[in-house]
C-alpha cells in the first residue's frame, strides 16, 4: 500500500511512497496530527541520489517493525532537501549544533511545535559500529518523551533561540579590501596537498568557488603559486576517477586523498561549477586538456540531463541495478570493470593501451592504487582513472602518440556503447530554477572562451524554459521547481541570484537585452523580498512560510555557493551595467556585511571575496556611509 508521498512530485518522496512507514510530507496536516496526538516528529531530510540514504531506506524504513514502532510512536516526515533547502538549512545547523558534524539522510526529531531536540546522520539498523542502532534511537526518545517532555520542550527552544542569535549576529562593519584576500589565499595554500592536489590529506570534496577566487587572486597579483595550485589540482581532478572518462562529466567528490575512488552521484550544480572552472582554465593557459575537460563535461549535461524542452535536470544516482533488480543496486556499478569485460570488448592493441592507461589490472585494484576498493565495494572491479598522460601511455606501449591516441579514442566509444546498455543510474528529472542558472551561466560563458554555438544554443533554450515555466513576471515570483509540467515551492536567495546570474553571462554573451531585463526583474524582486534592512545582506527565505522557524544566512561557499556570495557579485556587475547607485550601494552593504563575519575565516566565502575583488577593480570603489547609504 501507499503512503501519503505517493501524491507528491518530488522523486524522493516518492522513493518512499512504498514505505510502511506512515510517512506525511513536510505541511500542516503532519504538525496538527503531531498537536493533536501529543507525539513527537521524525523528521527525515534526504535526496533521491543519496547513497546512504537508500540505505537507510532499506535497512530502517522498509522494516515493517521499525516502521509500527514510528507509527506508534511519532508523525513521521519526509522532507526532499533540494525541493526545500529553507526546512534543511534550520535543522542541519541544529543538528550541527547538536553533534559538531552533519550530512544526509538527517534524522531530527521535534516537538510538534517544531523545535529540535536531538539529532543524527545515517543510524545503522542495529547497535554498531560504536553508535546506536536506530531502534534503539527510537526506544529512548520515546521514553525521554513520556518522562521529561517539558525538559525536552525547553532544550528546543534554546536550541532556536541560539540559532537565532548566532544567525543575527551582528558586528563592525568591515571595508572590502585586499587583506581579506592575502588572507584567504594563504588559508587556501596552506591547507593544498602537495603530494595529490586538492586540499586536506583525506577524502576530496572540491568546491569550484575556491577555483574562481585562484584565478582573480593570481589575475590580481600575478602570484604563480596561485595558478599553481588551482591548476594542479583541476588535473587530479580530471585525471582521477571523479571524472567520468567515457561519458563525461564528475561525480560528487572522492572518498580517498588520491582522486582515484569516486563517490559516483553526478549532481547538476557540479557539472555547471566545474565547467566554468576548467573553461577559465584554458583561457588562461590554452592547455587544451582543460578545454577537453570542459567539452566533455558538456556533452554529459547535454546528453543525460537535458529536458526535451530544453531545461535542466538535478541529478544522477551513485547507485545502479546490476541486473534489473531494485535489490541487486550497487554503488558505482554502472562505471567499473573487469578487466574480461575490457578485453572481450576491445581488439588487443585497443585493449593493451586502454588498460595501461586507464591503470586495469585483472584484480581490479589498479596498478599502484592499494586503495582504489579498500572495503571491497565495487567487488575487484576497475575504477578508470589516468595515472599517465597519452605521451607517457604510448611510450611504455612503444607506439607512436598518435596511433596510441586513434586506439584510446576508439577503445572509449566501444567501452561507453557497451556502458549504454547496462541498467541506468536513477535519474532525478525535476528541475531547479538555481542549478539551471548556474548551468546557463557556466554555458553562455564557454561558448564566449571555446567558441562553441552549441553551447550558446542550449544556454538560450534553458533560459527560455526557466523563463516560461519557472518565473511568472506579471506575479513577480520564482518558483524553485519543476517537475511533471508544475512548477512549484517559492524560489529562495540562491535561486534569484543564481538565475540573475546566468541571464547576465547569457546578455555579455548575446547581446539580447531580454536576458538583462530578465535579471534586473529577478534582483529587484530578491531586494524586496530578502534584504535585510537592518544589518545587510539578504536572508535565504521570504519569511513568508511560519514553519521555517529561523530565517537563515547561508556564509559558505560549499558545494554550491552561497546565496549572498553570487547576489554580491551580481549588484557589483549590474553598478556597471546599469550605472545605477542603487545597486552600488547594495553591494557594498552586502559586502560590508559578510566581510566582518569572515575576517578570520576568510576562506569560508571564496565566491563573495571574489566579489570583493571585482568591487575593488571599480575606479571608485571606495565609499563614504553617505554615498554608499542604501537608499529607503
Amino acid at each position: 500500500m501507499s503512503n501519503r508521498l505517493s501524491k507528491e512530485k518530488s522523486p524522493y518522496l516518492l522513493q518512499h511512497a512504498e514505505n510502511p512507514v506512515d510517512w506525511y510530507p513536510w505541511g500542516t496536516d503532519a504538525f496538527e496530527k503531531a498537536r493533536a496526538d501529543g507525539k513527537p516528529i521524525f523528521l527525515s531530510i534526504g535526496y533521491s541520489t543519496c547513497h546512504w540514504c537508500h540505505v537507510m531506506e532499506r535497512e530502517s524504513f522498509e522494516n515493517h517493525d521499525t516502521a509500527a514502532f514510528l507509527n506508534e510512536h511519532f508523525v513521521s516526515i519526509k522532507v526532499d532537501r533540494e525541493e526545500r533547502p529553507d526546512i534543511d538549512r534550520v535543522y542541519m545547523a541544529a543538528v550541527q549544533t547538536m553533534t559538531g558534524g552533519g550530512g544526509w539522510p538527517m534524522s531530527v526529531f521535534l516537538t510538534p511545535e517544531l523545535k529540535p531536540f536531538y539529532g543524527g546522520t545515517y543510524f545503522p539498523p542495529a547497535d554498531m559500529y560504536g553508535r546506536p542502532g536506530f531502534p534503539s534511537v527510537l526506544e529512548r526518545i520515546r521514553q525521554f518523551w513520556v518522562e521529561e517532555r517539558g525538559k525536552i520542550e525547553e532544550s528546543g527552544e534554546q536550541l532556536l533561540e541560539a540559532l537565532r542569535e548566532q544567525n543575527d549576529a551582528d558586528g563592525e562593519r568591515v571595508e572590502p579590501n585586499e587583506r581579506l584576500l592575502d588572507a584567504a589565499f594563504e588559508t587556501i595554500a596552506a591547507s593544498y596537498d602537495t603530494e595529490h592536489g586538492g586540499f586536506g590529506h583525506g577524502a576530496k570534496f572540491p568546491r569550484p568557488a575556491v577555483f574562481t577566487f585562484l584565478f582573480r587572486y593570481y589575475r590580481r597579483t600575478g602570484n604563480e603559486n596561485a595558478l599553481r595550485i588551482a591548476l594542479t589540482s583541476l588535473m587530479a581532478m580530471a585525471s582521477g576517477g571523479m571524472y567520468d572518462h567515457l561519458g563525461g562529466g564528475f561525480h560528487r567528490y572522492s572518498v580517498d586523498p588520491q582522486w582515484r575512488v569516486p563517490h559516483f552521484e553526478k549532481m547538476l550544480f557540479d557539472q555547471a561549477q566545474l565547467v566554468r572552472v576548467y573553461t577559465d582554465a584554458y583561457a588562461i593557459t590554452h592547455d587544451a586538456f582543460f578545454a577537453e575537460v570542459a567539452r566533455g563535461t558538456i556533452g554529459y549535461v547535454m546528453r543525460e540531463l537535458t529536458d526535451a524542452r530544453g531545461g535542466f535536470f538535478s541529478a544522477e544516482d551513485a547507485d545502479s541495478h546490476e541486473d534489473g533488480s531494485p535489490h541487486a543496486a550497487r554503488e558505482g556499478a554502472y562505471y567499473v570493470w573487469t578487466r574480461r569485460e575490457i578485453d572481450a570488448a576491445l581488439t588487443t592493441d585497443e585493449s593493451r593501451i586502454f588498460t595501461l592507461y586507464y591503470s586495469i589490472d585483472a584484480q581490479g585494484a589498479g596498478r599502484g592504487n592499494v586503495a582504489s576498493d579498500p572495503h571491497g565495494e565495487f567487488g575487484g572491479k576497475n575504477i578508470l582513472f589516468a595515472p599517465h598522460t597519452l605521451v607517457q601511455a604510448a611510450d611504455l606501449c612503444m607506439m607512436g602518440v598518435e596511433e596510441a591516441g586513434a586506439l584510446l579514442e576508439s577503445a572509449r566509444k566501444k567501452m561507453l556503447a557497451l556502458r549504454s546498455i547496462r541498467p541506468r543510474p536513477l535519474l532525478d528529472d525535476k528541475i531547479i530554477a538555481g542549478w539551471n542558472g548556474l548551468m546557463i551561466g557556466a554555458l553562455a560563458h564557454a561558448a564566449s572562451v571555446l567558441g562553441d554555438e552549441r553551447c550558446l544554443t542550449a544556454a538560450v533554450r534553458a533560459a527560455e524554459f526557466v523563463a516560461a515555466e519557472l518565473y511568472d513576471g506579471d506575479r513577480k515570483i520564482l518558483y524553485r521547481r519543476y517537475r511533471g509540467g508544475e512548477a512549484s515551492n517559492e524560489a529562495h536567495l540562491d535561486d534569484y541570484a543564481c538565475v540573475a546570474a546566468g541571464m547576465l553571462d547569457l546578455y555579455e554573451a548575446t547581446s539580447d537585452g531580454r536576458w538583462k531585463d530578465v535579471a534586473v526583474a529577478l534582483t529587484g524582486i530578491q531586494e524586496a523580498a530578502y534584504w535585510d534592512s537592518a544589518a545587510g545582506g539578504f536572508y535565504d527565505t521570504s519569511g513568508k512560510d511560519p514553519s521555517v522557524l529561523v530565517r537563515m544566512k547561508e556564509m559558505y561557499d560549499g558545494a554550491e555557493p552561497a546565496g549572498n556570495s553570487v547576489a554580491a557579485m551580481n549588484l557589483v556587475r549590474l553598478s556597471r551595467m546599469a550605472d545605477t547607485p542603487r545597486y552600488q550601494a547594495l553591494s557594498h552593504a552586502t559586502l560590508r556585511c559578510f566581510c566582518s563575519k569572515i575576517q578570520g575565516i576568510p576562506h569560508m566565502m571564496p565566491l563573495l571575496l571574489s566579489a570583493v575583488d571585482e568591487w575593488l577593480l571599480q575606479p571608485e570603489s571606495a565609499c563614504t556611509e553617505e554615498s554608499c547609504a542604501v537608499p529607503p
